[in-house]
Formats: structure tokens, sequence, C-alpha cells
């Protein structure tokens, strides 16, 4: 195992720290050299995926309402969150000894701290959006009117920055004298907590109570959301009304399920159950994964996504033709 200098570490300060070692997902070279090459077809699809739909939305004048502004967003924090991570794990498969400066380690904390509680409030947020939707139509405008949308969306990134930069500040305050090897693929809040030598028991607390709080009180938001949409479509007389309705809301469930269940399990088992082995695997997936699912979800499920799309892959192949 790789050591600091024990003489560096007795007469420095902890925040000068100059480096940690990652651990990655392994240590085979044959291996490193097939994640690098399925992960970056992954990023790739991630990439092109979230962009192209906001894209895609932006060109669209039929999709400037509230739910595809509210997914925009959701496309772009998708983006910036996996490429907060993904880039520089790409770069360490093709390294033997997998390192990140102290304050590099610092800013990935921060960053995908930030855009993953961005994440979860929009999530609520769209489901909100879908409640008023479909049980007040008639108020639809007046409710998620552009001033509110806006609103809503600046208010999520203050808080996501302002969790960012506090859980950041706790860990890195947090004196790392023994070992600078993390078990992970990259700087993650559970992981640094697990290396740390001095007191760990206000930041435990405060991580736990943050993440429970913007989790369980996201996601009530969203319980609540729904079961007032499900009450109000079995009262509905029409069956094409209620198909369409759960048409509306089937991406936006999908969605929410996969990212929930894997955050909960992530951030809400007591520290006795935790494995960091099994931490890297739900890591890797929401932060490899789901953005790329995500683009996926609502592009295959939304059939006016879909014609949108449909329409502008025709253009430029006509564009393309005409020009040859």
């Amino acid at each position: 195992m790789l050591r600091l200098n024990t003489h560096f570490m007795a007469t420095s300060n902890h925040s000068a720290l100059p480096e940690f070692i990652l651990l990655g997902l392994s240590n085979r070279k044959d291996l490193q050299v097939l994640f690098f090459g399925v992960f970056l077809i992954i990023y790739t699809i991630s990439v092109v995926g979230n962009l192209g739909l906001i894209v895609l939305i932006q060109i669209s004048p039929q999709r400037h309402t509230p739910m595809y502004f509210f997914l925009s967003h959701l496309a772009f924090v998708d983006f910036c969150y996996t490429s907060s991570v993904t880039p520089n794990m790409l770069m360490n498969f093709m390294q033997e000894v997998k390192r990140i400066t102290f304050f590099a380690c610092a800013i990935q904390v921060a960053l995908f701290i930030s855009f993953v509680v961005c994440e979860i409030f929009l999530l609520s947020i769209m489901a909100y959006d879908r409640y008023v939707a479909i049980c007040n139509p008639l108020l639809y405008t007046v409710v998620m009117s552009q001033k509110t949308c806006i609103s809503m969306v600046i208010t999520t990134y203050i808080y996501g920055f302002f969790v960012g930069i506090l859980q950041s500040t706790v860990t890195f305050h947090l004196s790392f004298c023994d070992s600078n090897v993390i078990n992970h693929f990259y700087c993650d809040d559970v992981p640094l907590v697990a290396l740390a030598c001095s007191d760990t028991h206000v930041k435990e607390i405060l991580l736990f109570v943050i993440a429970g709080f913007n989790t369980l009180f996201s996601l009530l938001i969203v319980l609540i959301s729904y079961l007032l949409i499900l009450i109000s479509v079995l009262r509905m007389n029409s069956a094409k009304g209620r198909q369409k309705a759960f048409s509306t809301c089937s991406s936006h469930l999908i969605s929410i399920t996969i990212f929930y269940g894997t955050i909960i399990f992530m951030y809400l088992q007591p520290k006795s159950n935790h494995s960091l082995d099994t931490d890297k695997i739900a890591s890797l997936f929401y932060t490899v994964i789901i953005p790329m699912l995500n683009p996926l979800i609502y592009s295959l499920r939304n059939k006016e996504v879909k014609n949108a799309l449909q329409k502008v892959i025709r253009k430029v192949g006509s564009t393309i033709m005409h020009s040859s």
C-alpha cells in the first residue's frame, strides 16, 4: 500500500496533503483496457444523448414548455455530474498509479455532490409539474409560469452548490494521516471518511442528515404528486385520457425509480452494513449508467421527443443529400 512520508505528515497540516491514490475498479491490466473501451462508449452516449436532448428542446419551439424546460436542465445536470467523474476515471484506466491532487479531489467531491443534489430536486420538481398538468390543467400556465419555473431551477442550483461546498469543506478538514489510498475510482465522501484518522462523528451525522433530508423530502414530493395523479387518473371517464396521463408520466417514473433506488441504497444504510466494494458498484451505476439511460428513456418513451428527433434527422439527412 502506498503511504505518504511520515515526516511530511508529522510536520504538515492535513490540508497540505499533496495527493490521493485511487485504487480504481481493478488492478488487472486486461480488465482496465476492457473497462476503458466500455466506459468510453457509455460516456460518449451520455454526452451525445444529454447535449443532443438539450439542443433538440432548444431548436423546437413546440418544446418550450415547463416539462421540457425542466427536462433540458435534467439533461444538463446529468452531463455535468458524469463529466465530473468519468473523464478522470477513463484517464486512470491507462495509468498504473491513479493519482489525483488534494485540490482536484476536493473540487470533484464538491461538484459531484452539487449536481447529484440538483438532480434529486429536479426530479421532484418534474413530478410536481406533472401533478399540476394532470390534476389542474386549467391553472397549469398560471401555476407553472415562466417566472416560477426559472425560480425553481435557480433555487435548486443554489441549494445544490451550497450542499456540495458544505459537505466537501467538512470532509477536507478531516485529517488523513495514515494512508492516502482511496478505495474507489473517484473521490467520494464515504471512502474519504473511512480513510480519515481524525474524529468523523460530526461528518457522518452531517452526511446522514443532509443526504436523508434531501432524499426523503424530495421523494415525499414525488410520492404525494403521483398519489394525487393516480387518484385524478382513476376518476377519469375516458380510457384514452387515462392512457395519455400514464404515458406522460412513464418516463419520469422509470427515471426516479432507478435514481432514488440507487441513492437510498448508497447513503441511507447503516454504517455497519457499508461495504466499499458494494458502494463502488452502486456509485458506478449512478455516475456512469444513469446519465446514459435518462436521455434514452425520455427519447424512446416520449412520442413528442421521438417525432422531433425524427424531423431533425430527416432535415439533416435532406441537407446532406442536397449539398452532395
